[in-house]
């Protein structure tokens, strides 16, 4: 009697830690999302002009769990704000994402793309916002750490040079 309540037990704890430990491990792995966010994707929604790009980027970064979630949260925020119709949209959408890419870089002062897209921001913001303080030391860190930074961030750079007042294609 006492030998089966105790596997009774055992079983119960076994079956408890399989449901809180090991069953969201398969989870997690299940979804590819979640190890692989597409940042070519998140590039070309920045790179376009199009809103429901952008939400579709938004909407898939909602369901990541990358470092880098809350900067690119906030760029594509403020990306989003330039494209909608109503003031009052705008500005809170702005706002929204200056907060979230802001706090991602003062939690990683030294993160070469949270700073370009802060410079991609930058340059583009009306100057109703003022938001353009940060550009000159924002493309000196950026042109310093260009060959540190990943395929893809490089070649985001390399694209956005070619129309942009701070960076130059001759800088890369």
């Amino acid at each position: 009697m006492i030998v089966q309540t105790s596997m009774k037990h055992i079983f119960k704890l076994t079956t408890l830690f399989a449901l809180l430990f090991i069953v969201p491990v398969i989870t997690v792995q299940a979804n590819p999302f979640l190890e692989n966010f597409d940042k070519n994707a998140f590039y070309a929604a920045m790179a376009g002009e199009n809103v429901e790009e952008l939400n579709t980027v938004l909407t898939r970064l909602k369901e990541t769990t990358i470092p880098e979630k809350t900067a690119y949260e906030g760029a594509l925020l403020m990306k989003k704000a330039g494209l909608v119709k109503k003031p009052k949209d705008k500005l809170s959408l702005f706002k929204s994402g200056r907060i979230k890419l802001e706090a991602a870089i003062q939690a990683n002062e030294d993160n070469t793309e949270y700073r370009f897209l802060r410079l991609m921001i930058q340059e583009n913001a009306p100057k109703i916002v003022k938001y353009k303080s940060d550009l000159k030391n924002d493309t000196a860190l950026i042109i310093k750490s260009f060959r540190k930074l990943p395929p893809v961030v490089q070649q985001a750079i390399k694209d956005y040079s070619k129309n942009s007042k701070f960076l130059k294609p001759s800088d890369f």
